[in-house]
């Protein structure tokens, strides 16, 4: 099993493993005005336009000010009740007034947001910490999914303020004023993660953790690295040095637009969208007012759990965008974005579950949608797809003003049985899918081969479509299916199914295995930068997988930096991408890795 290396100052060498190996474990632990409306919305019924926007967030949505009683007691009787509650049903979103909060350790459990309401993380300050830890998984990190932090400042207490997480747990827009440690207390296992548009004035110790991707942010350091940290567009990022250490490290962003933010402009709730940025670098916020756009909160029809898709698409239809606040909702239809620049935006993990088969989530070939912050969950019933973004056959050039989807998880399985085909399939062009992570369960309930069966994770279509953090694990066939010309990939993070009951389970015709991100043979250009694979085949480890990545020999296919990696020899890979790169052997976790393809 591999450890730090020797730039690593972990008080002692921590032993990469998976969450699905101490699954046993967890079980034993204690548990305002209306829009002017569009033509399209012009031809609405009558009935629609009666929808309001703006209201009231909820009772899921705790607001402070410097002045709020007691703010560090609410603090933690929310943290004891989400703390190890990884397949309940509360959401919140903790939201604080632009000022300075002294003594405060916010320590976030599962389906919890803590976010400044100021235009920039520097007008809300903690003297304090917001803090992950993994105290409730015997100091395992590697299912601390869930949760966020964004737009905030910190003056951690003792100089370093702790985010020990996994998947779905993004750092955004934060101003760190000291370091950053991204293990947990005694420096156990961890996998995560991801960081945007945020400043660390201190090093960041990644200790643990196995991969990590941070993006258009600003660091004073990076202290060491375990199999695959990745960059692009970071000020103070390591050199270049993948496999050894494995920094892939790319100069600047090709295209990103930040995720949408809810904000206080004096009284008024308003929502801000940062402007899209090319070869990005730094954080959009360092000098001065971002840029972007505001829209006020009366543009937005505020939804409650319990509200039917038919209110959201009449709420859609009537020129309204939607804020999900806190909370599960069910649809019995699929939730239909038709217009151009539509937001839609959750808070405190707002969850979509799809009935009877349905897909969650259209959106229709036009400019600019933003799909931000929330949790699709799928149902019992088989759905065709989970989130669609585009119709087939999508052709409309979107460069000027691509489609968006940051901090959108997918989930099948693990809070009961869940099944889709194919979970988000990207046709419209250049879309960017900057943070995901899309996830076939591995513990939790409703879990097996068949029984939260899931064919394929992403599909891509689209040409020009670019991935900004791609997590994708888990499926019983490729993760990754990548149609589209021209794709862009910086950093990707996969396992294997780790379920699988035998090698005839996963033959893909006369190919062992089915490669976690494939593209598809008629494509003539595409490029990635940071990809891994691992296997865990725990309930056969005799299974071969030809391959991590497949892709036609072409010489506009290109990748950079891609390794490959049995977990404790539960499986093994016969080579890196088609038949390039070492076998991995033995129990000892050694990546195996392809500097450059072709």
């Amino acid at each position: 099993m591999p450890t730090p290396p020797t730039n690593a100052t972990a008080p002692r060498a921590p032993k990469p493993s998976r969450r699905t190996v101490l699954a046993a474990m967890a079980a034993a632990l204690p548990a305002a005005s209306l829009p002017v409306l569009s033509s399209r919305a012009s031809a609405a019924p009558a009935a629609a336009a009666e929808l309001p926007g703006g209201g009231d967030l909820g009772p899921n949505v705790l607001v402070f000010d410097p002045a709020t009683p007691n703010i560090q007691g609410k603090l933690d009787e929310i943290f004891k009740q989400q703390e190890s509650a990884q397949f309940g049903n509360g959401r919140y979103a903790l939201l604080f007034k632009p000022g300075t909060y002294n003594g405060l350790n916010a320590q976030l459990g599962f389906y919890t947001a803590i976010a400044g309401l100021g235009l920039s993380p520097d007008d809300t300050t903690f003297n304090g910490d917001v803090t992950v830890d993994a105290g409730w998984f015997n100091g395992n990190a590697t299912q601390n999914f869930w949760r966020s932090a964004e737009n905030l400042a910190l003056r951690p207490v003792n100089g370093t303020n702790r985010w020990a997480v996994a998947q779905a747990a993004p750092f955004r827009r934060m101003h760190v004023k000291g370091g950053l440690n991204l293990a947990p207390d005694g420096y156990g296992w961890a996998s995560g993660g991801y960081i945007a548009d945020s400043r660390i004035d201190g090093s960041v110790g990644p200790y643990s953790q196995q991969q990590w991707y941070t993006r258009d942010s600003s660091v004073g350091g990076w202290n060491n690295a375990v199999w695959n940290m990745v960059f692009s567009g970071v000020e103070g990022a390591p050199a270049q040095s993948f496999p050894d250490p494995p920094y892939t490290t790319l100069d600047t962003t090709p295209v990103s637009r930040e995720k949408p933010f809810l904000y206080l402009d004096g009284p008024d709730y308003k929502v801000f969208l940062p402007e899209k940025r090319t070869n990005a670098r730094g954080t959009t916020w360092g000098n001065g007012t971002p840029r972007g756009e505001s829209l006020p909160l009366g543009q937005f029809y505020v939804a409650r759990p319990g509200v039917d898709a038919a209110t959201l698409n009449a709420a859609l239809s009537q020129g309204l965008n939607l804020l999900l606040t806190p909370g599960i909702y069910h649809v019995d239809r699929a939730i239909e974005v038709q217009r151009a620049n539509t937001v839609v935006l959750g808070l405190g993990y707002a969850t979509i579950v799809p009935d009877k088969g349905a897909t969650a989530l259209k959106v229709a070939d036009v400019d600019g949608v933003r799909l931000a912050g929330f949790l699709i969950d799928a149902g019992p019933v088989n759905s065709a797809t989970l989130l669609e973004v585009g119709p087939e056959g999508s052709s409309v050039s979107h460069a000027a003003n691509p489609t968006t989807v940051q901090d959108v998880f997918l989930r099948i399985g693990g809070a009961g049985p869940g099944k889709a085909t194919t979970s988000m399939v990207i046709n419209s062009n250049h879309t960017i899918v900057d943070h995901t992570w899309v996830w076939r369960a591995d513990h939790g309930d409703g879990v097996g081969w068949e029984t939260n069966r899931a064919d394929f994770g992403v599909r891509v279509n689209g040409d020009d479509v670019l991935a900004t953090g791609l997590f994708v694990e888990h499926f019983n066939k490729h993760d990754v299916e990548w149609r589209g010309e021209r794709g862009r990939t910086v950093f990707f993070q996969n396992e294997k199914a780790y379920d699988a009951p035998n090698q005839a389970a996963v033959q893909n015709g006369n190919i062992k295995g089915y490669a976690a991100y494939k593209i598809a043979d008629e494509v003539t250009t595409h490029e990635g930068w940071g990809l891994g694979s691992y296997c865990f085949y725990n309930v056969d480890p005799t299974i071969r997988q030809d391959h991590g990545f497949e892709a036609p020999n072409k010489p506009g296919v290109k990748f950079h930096d891609l390794l490959v990696v049995s977990l404790g020899g539960k499986g093994q890979y016969e080579h890196v991408i088609n038949g390039i790169g070492a076998p991995t052997t033995g129990t000892s976790t050694v990546p195996s890795t392809v500097v450059s393809y072709p």
